[in-house]
């Protein structure tokens, strides 16, 4: 085999909405071609919910499928026809593609010099290593749908995590829609829906595995963002990023406790208050609201905790007992709900004891929803979500699993948050393998997101200059960072393992990097400071751009990098006139931000600002966000500016 070491220097995007992300994505690449030549190369409201479908739904389902299994042999003969075709003029028999989400590029580099990377190093030696170009803004659900489409944000429409929704300004998961049926019967206390929820993805243009499809070439896609609801394609498919838990959020955790209760309530959480009676603590998990209920009810199961001493505890659910013990993680834990006589919903979810005297405290992950009975579809065939959990037991199905709130509410402790990361790319790591060693021909590609939570979580450790950075005990620098990159090293190493032979291509990529993240800005304050966005003052803090006076608003921020025009026919309350006024007032935002200066050291804050029009193709452009905001090195979107919640300070 003969190879090139190809460098490349990113490019439009070096200086991009980024500080955090500067040179960040990389690629490694390891030819293994038949032939000689050479070789180039975590926020916001929920998704909603709809569980349940009309009767006429099932029906026709069951139908579909009978036609289904009935034509499969010809289906099958067909596709092995053009699949054989296309792979006689393919230089490679597979193609696998290791996407490690949020690895640094300049940090791989450093550790690649120490000598701490291995097997990183072999692929360089053997194929290329290379920095790439990210997205504008450089996040994962923009960068990965790129990945995934060949196309630019103003062809495959999504822009951030978030959007707003034109009609009530109200943040909006930017990825996916997912609605109940529209028209429902009642039944006493029940409502019977007549149509089937309706769960549509909103990212526009065609995946590149569906264009194999058409070839008749098998491709296992597992966890790549984005790409909820699965989609179908001659392929399996399980979905990642933007998944909802069962309560149709991106991840609600549950804290119990019988401390005083607080009036504040944690990002990204709930704190339920319960009360000791003598060694029992009785509690409720609460669900989604029932589709099936008149009255909106959410969903609720019982269980009990029988504490025995400081260390130990049981927990009872469901008429099961499971053993509790202080500072360990349960396994996943089947939890089940009554929407309706013979109707159950069922999740998945772990607990952790944090401490029983004098003070009781348990920590409940978002309840997943159960991948080998999901009451929706997370993986195409819905059966291959079943398959795995038969095979490896359940797995995290939640697209942010990793619960980064519950850590920054410090009620995750730093190392249980960790073990938390380290068992979900176990998971991963086992159903990759299995699509491994069974896709001898096609396309496999899996993504891990460890990389991506613990570098945003513990990059204070490598930066002196962060709030939050502390020395371990013993005065030594912790190595969480690095004791990553060496798992993914050893990740990659037992994928070569199962890919070294000359008719398997494998890369290894990333989406974006990591820089410092010290200062958030409330950009909703800076445009009300500067005359484009008006508060009503008694409404002043609440979430969801709620307090903002509309008729008095030129322009708002919403979501990590976007300034929306509040533009005349567009959004329904819109005020900007398009034409003449627009363009100007684009111009004058943003070269006053490109101005703003951090009080307390007197430094920029802002890199640059970037007009959609300008840096966007395609016909959703008008979709983005007016303006796209590059921050500096140690500055970002502050969490208020991303679900719309106007501060006292920029």
């Amino acid at each position: 085999m003969k190879s090139n070491v190809i460098w490349q220097q990113p490019h439009h995007c070096r200086s991009d909405a980024e500080s955090r992300y500067r040179n960040g994505c990389f690629l490694a690449v390891f030819l293994l071609f038949a032939s000689q030549g050479a070789a180039h190369a975590y926020i916001g409201p929920g998704a909603g919910f709809a569980v349940v479908g009309s009767f006429f739904a099932i029906f026709a389902a069951i139908l579909a499928g009978l036609f289904a299994i009935f034509t499969w042999p010809l289906r099958a003969l067909l596709r092995a026809i053009r699949g054989r075709h296309s792979l006689r003029r393919s230089r490679i028999k597979r193609c696998v593609i290791l996407g490690l989400d949020g690895m640094d590029y300049r940090l791989t580099e450093r550790f690649l010099a120490e000598g701490k990377l291995p097997n990183l190093a072999k692929l360089r030696e053997r194929g290329c290593f290379k920095p790439l170009a990210t997205t504008f803004p450089a996040i994962s659900p923009v960068a990965w749908s790129s990945f995934q489409t060949g196309v630019n944000p103003g062809k495959h429409h999504i822009f951030d995590f978030l959007t707003r929704d034109r009609r009530t300004y109200q943040p909006k998961l930017s990825s996916v829609d997912i609605r109940g049926a529209s028209r429902t019967i009642s039944l006493g206390q029940y409502q019977i829906p007549l149509g089937k929820p309706e769960i549509r993805p909103l990212r526009k243009s065609v995946p590149f595995w569906k264009i194999l499809s058409k070839h008749g070439i098998f491709s296992g896609i597992l966890r790549v963002p984005i790409t909820f609801p699965p989609e179908k394609f001659h392929g399996i498919l399980l979905s990642g990023m933007c998944v909802p838990d069962l309560r149709g959020t991106q991840g609600t955790f549950a804290y119990y406790t019988t401390e005083a209760e607080d009036e504040t309530t944690p990002t990204g959480g709930e704190v339920c208050n319960v009360t000791r009676e003598g060694n029992a603590i009785r509690a409720e998990l609460v669900g989604s609201v029932n589709p099936l209920r008149r009255d909106g009810s959410d969903l609720k199961c019982s269980f009990v905790v029988s504490i025995q001493d400081s260390d130990l505890a049981t927990l009872e659910i469901h008429r099961k007992r499971y053993p509790l013990k202080r500072h360990m993680t349960t396994d996943w834990i089947h939890v089940h709900f009554q929407a309706a006589p013979g109707i159950k919903i069922r999740g998945i979810c772990k607990f952790l004891l944090l401490s029983t005297e004098p003070v009781f405290r348990l920590y409940v992950t978002p309840i997943h929803i159960d991948p080998e009975k999901p009451v929706m579809p997370v993986a195409y065939p819905t059966v291959y979500s079943t398959y795995l959990a038969k095979r490896q037991g359940p797995f995290a199905t939640l697209g942010l699993a990793e619960d980064t709130w519950a850590l920054n509410e410090k009620i995750l402790s730093d190392e249980a948050f960790i073990e938390q990361c380290v068992s979900l790319d176990q998971e991963r790591e086992a159903m990759f393998f299995d699509a491994l060693d069974k896709i001898r021909r096609g396309l496999c590609v899996c993504v891990f997101d460890g990389t991506d939570r613990l570098q945003h979580t513990f990059w204070r450790d490598l930066d002196l200059q962060h709030p939050a950075h502390r020395e371990s005990p013993e005065g030594e620098p912790r190595r969480v960072i690095e004791d990553l990159y060496r798992r993914m090293d050893t990740l990659v190493g037992k994928t070569l393992e199962r890919c070294d032979d000359e008719d398997t291509l494998l890369m290894v990529i990333s989406d974006h990097g990591f820089s410092a993240f010290r200062q958030g800005i409330d950009l909703n304050r800076w445009l009300e400071e500067n005359s484009y966005l008006t508060v009503k003052e008694e409404a002043r803090g609440e979430k969801h751009l709620a307090g903002v006076d509309w008729s008095q608003t030129r322009a708002f921020a919403l979501g990590l990098a976007g300034i929306f025009l509040n533009l005349k026919g567009r959004e329904s309350q819109g005020i900007v006139e398009p034409t003449v006024e627009a363009p100007q007032l684009r111009q004058e935002i943003a070269e006053k931000l490109r101005h703003l200066k951090d009080p307390a050291t007197d430094g920029s804050a802002i890199k640059d600002v970037y007009h959609a029009w300008e840096i966007y193709r395609g016909p959703y452009r008008d979709d983005a966000p007016d303006l796209i905001v590059g921050y500096e090195h140690g500055y970002r979107a502050s969490w208020e500016t991303a679900v719309g919640q106007i501060t006292d300070a920029v």
